[in-house]
Parts: structure tokens; C-alpha cells; sequence
């Protein structure tokens, strides 16, 4: 009985041995590995070597279409609409005659006018040769004193009676010269306010102008937007005229897009609180009356950049668990999910604020299979990326 329990004790320690063995060799260091077992492939895609550029953006700001140089006629004085000289919608030109009120009164006024000018004239005569007489008395001490003084003061009233009577009369021809309504500028006649036939009082509104060509569009710039703006004007020593600015009017209901290309003509110079943007304007040439004031449209400035900036294109950024992320190649070729925090889309390229530095590599082209620990091998790397940059 002795002999058998040692020997059935020796074969379980002999099993517990091989048990051991067989354990430890699972124990031994694994690379990444796809399902059951295999190592991930190798992956072939674009690599891009990370360094600081200037960017160019391509940015647009909706605004609506306005006429800069649009009026609004009023009644300059009191009467009658007497004549309308144009049809309503018609194009007018700077100068023509749109109304008449009532211009009898008003002639009558200056005629008036005129009258009591020259009445003021000639007692001015007679006072002027009143006081010269007495002149000429005192000196043979004909008169007194106090006589030639009254003979001149009556002479400076009658001066001044004069300059009033002139100025009355001038008063009188500016109110004539209201009763003809003409078109201080170009452009298209609305809807007139007013019928024949009606009083108008001074202030009344009449009709708009509204010129057509050119046009404005006033908008607003981010407020980092316009100090790089500032700066690259700055850097060119250039004004902010020289800035070209494009106009896109979108098509509805099956109509095709329209394009107009302008120039700026204003910058802000100062930030709004409530909204933290600058005001901006371009004009656009608008000869064949191709888009009307009121219309929504979207403004782009061209050349406008985000300067010492690193970005990637915006293929490479995925979503990780903690957020947004790109894969960065490790010295051993693999991919290594890296976070970033981003910036603002120009392009195709998405700029990075954080979570890359100079020189690193980073998987350019399409993440989708690319795993953490995948092998990557570079495909026309940095020299696709650099031909990229230069377009």
C-alpha cells in the first residue's frame, strides 16, 4: 500500500510540471495582433511630414446686396404736385426732371422779392446822399453834430435792409428751385408716394433711386479673420482696396448660380461687443443689372490666410474615445492614435491648435482600416503632400 501512494503522488507532480510549462509559454510578449492571433498587416497610405505653412482659407460671409448710393426724394417745400415726368419703374438720369409743385406760388414769392430789394436799394440811395449832404454842411458849420450823426445811422439801416432784402430774395429763389424735383442720381424709379393733384408738405416723401451699378455688400469678419487681414495687408504693404472679394448669388428652383468678382473698400476699425466681429463692405460691378439690391448672397475674400500654422488635411482627423484624433507613425513605422484639439477647416486642410509638433509624421490619407499598432508604409508621402501645398 505504501509503494502504490507514492507512485500515484509521482505522476501528479509529473502533470502538475507539464501544466507549468505549457502556461508559460502563452506568457511570452506579443506585438499588436489582428483577430486570432495574426499580426496586423502592414498598411500602404500617404505619410505627411508636420511643419508650420501658411495657409490660405476659404471662407465665406452671407450679407445682403445693397445700393450704396440709393435716395430717397422728399418735398423740399410746400404746394401742389402739379407733374409727374416719368413712368414708374423707368431708368432716370442724373438730372432729369421727375416733379413740378405748384412753382406759380413760389415765382410769385420771388418776384415779390425782388420788389422789396429794390425798394430797400433806393432808400439806401437816398440815405447815402442824406448823409453826404450833411457832410458837406458841417463843414461850413451849417448843421450840427448830432444831425450828420442821425444821417449816417439812417444810412447803415438802410444797408442793412439791403442785405435783408437780398437774402429774402435768395431764400425765395432756393424754394422756387424745390418746386423743380430732379434726380440727384442715376438709376431706377420706384413707386411714386404721392398721386397728381395731392398737397405736399415739406418733408413728403416722393419716390426712390436706386442705382444699380455698382453695388455693396456690407458684412462681418470675425474678429481674428480681420486682424490677419490686417496683418497681411500690413506684411504687403498694401490698402485694403487692392483685396479682392468674390460675390455668390445661389441658384433657386433649378436656376444656375451667379458669380460677380469685386474688391473691398472697407475695413473696420473697430471690434463690436455684442457680437465680436468687424464691419466690413466690398463693391461689386453690377453694369447688366444682374442682381438687384436685397438679394442674399455670400461674400469670399481671396487671399485671406491663417499664418505659422500646422495643419493636416481633414481626411486624416478620425474620432476617438477621447475625441478627435490623428494617427502619428512611432519609430517602429506603427501608427499611434494621437488626440488633437482643432481649428478652423480651409480647404482641405484642417488646422491643428494642440497635439502635434514639428516634424512628426502623420497618416495623411484615408484612416479607415488603420488600427493603433498597424504597420504603415509610406506611399508618395511628404512629395504628394508638398504638390498638394503648392496647388
Amino acid at each position: 500500500m505504501k509503494t502504490a501512494f507514492h507512485t500515484g503522488r509521482g505522476v501528479l507532480l509529473a502533470l502538475a510540471a507539464s501544466l507549468l510549462v505549457a502556461c508559460g509559454s502563452d506568457e511570452a510578449p506579443q506585438s499588436a495582433a489582428a483577430p486570432g492571433g495574426r499580426a496586423l498587416p502592414p498598411v500602404t497610405t500617404e505619410v505627411l511630414t508636420v511643419k508650420r505653412q501658411d495657409i490660405p482659407l476659404q471662407k465665406s460671409y452671407s450679407s445682403l446686396l445693397r445700393s450704396d448710393d440709393e435716395v430717397t426724394l422728399v418735398a423740399r417745400v410746400t404746394g401742389v404736385l402739379e407733374t409727374r415726368q416719368f413712368e414708374q419703374g423707368d431708368w432716370v438720369e442724373q438730372g432729369d426732371l421727375l416733379y413740378t409743385i405748384e412753382p406759380e406760388l413760389y415765382q410769385a414769392r420771388v418776384n415779390e422779392r425782388a420788389a422789396d430789394l429794390k425798394s430797400a436799394q433806393a432808400e439806401l440811395d437816398r440815405a447815402r446822399r442824406d448823409a453826404e449832404r450833411y457832410q458837406q454842411l458841417l463843414s461850413r458849420n451849417s448843421v450840427s453834430r448830432q444831425q450828420v450823426d442821425q444821417a449816417e445811422a439812417e444810412q447803415s439801416v438802410a444797408q442793412a435792409r439791403v442785405a435783408q432784402a437780398e437774402a429774402a430774395l435768395a431764400s425765395a429763389r432756393i424754394d422756387l428751385n424745390y418746386t423743380q424735383v430732379k434726380a440727384p442720381v442715376a438709376g431706377m424709379v420706384g413707386l411714386s408716394q404721392i398721386n397728381l393733384g395731392n398737397l405736399v408738405n415739406a418733408g413728403s416723401e416722393l419716390v426712390t433711386i436706386t442705382p444699380l451699378d455698382p453695388l455693396e455688400v456690407r458684412f462681418q469678419l470675425p474678429q481674428r479673420d480681420a486682424f490677419e487681414l490686417r496683418k497681411q495687408l500690413a506684411a504687403g504693404g498694401t490698402d485694403i482696396r487692392d483685396i479682392r472679394a468674390s460675390l455668390q448669388l445661389a441658384g433657386n428652383n433649378g436656376t444656375q448660380s451667379l458669380t460677380l468678382q469685386g474688391q473691398m473698400d472697407f475695413l473696420g476699425s473697430r471690434v463690436d461687443e455684442s457680437t465680436s466681429t468687424v464691419q466690413a463692405s466690398a463693391r461689386f460691378e453690377n453694369p447688366d443689372a444682374q442682381v438687384l439690391p436685397g438679394q442674399f448672397v455670400r461674400v469670399s475674400i481671396e487671399g485671406l490666410k491663417r499664418f505659422n500654422v500646422i495643419a493636416v488635411p481633414e481626411i486624416a482627423v478620425t474620432q476617438g474615445l477621447m475625441g478627435p484624433q490623428v494617427f502619428v507613425i512611432d519609430e517602429e513605422g506603427k501608427a499611434r492614435a494621437q488626440a488633437v484639439q482643432l481649428g478652423e477647416i480651409a480647404g482641405e486642410w484642417q488646422i491643428i491648435l494642440e497635439g502635434l509638433e514639428e516634424g512628426v509624421q502623420v497618416v495623411s490619407g484615408d484612416p479607415s482600416g488603420i488600427k493603433p499598432g498597424t504597420p504603415i508604409q509610406a506611399a508618395a508621402a511628404d512629395e504628394a503632400a508638398e504638390e498638394a501645398n503648392a496647388e
